[in-house]
């Protein structure tokens, strides 16, 4: 058993702050944060499928050149190998719980 807290997780600055909660040995999982007019910035997994799940906020899910709608109780679920990336067109910070697996914490490509 494991219980983290996520006011005491450290958090990883960028467009979009990142939060890990826990990590391996099967999956990655944390949050994302980010300011209203932040995009995250477009990457891909060789090896790893990643879940996104909205928790508040709105904005736009890039998959693959796509643009979808997405706001608070959204889901999407990139396979390996998808270009992903999320902007916040919202009024209010975004807050968005992802979840990578298989657990591989060195998979992300952005070319």
């Amino acid at each position: 058993m494991q219980k983290v807290s996520e006011k005491f997780q450290e958090i990883r600055k960028g467009a979009f702050d990142v939060r890990y909660m826990m990590r391996g040995p099967v999956l990655d999982w944390g949050i994302l944060e980010a300011e209203p007019g932040k995009q995250m910035g477009q990457h891909w997994h060789e090896k790893v499928e990643e879940t996104f799940y909205c928790v508040q906020g709105t904005g736009i899910f890039i998959c693959n050149g796509k643009e979808i709608p997405y706001a608070t109780g959204d889901a999407i679920r990139c396979e390996t190998g998808e270009k992903h990336d999320i902007k916040n067109t919202g009024k209010m910070i975004m807050k968005v719980v992802f979840v990578k697996t298989p657990y591989f914490p060195d998979d992300k490509r952005t070319d």
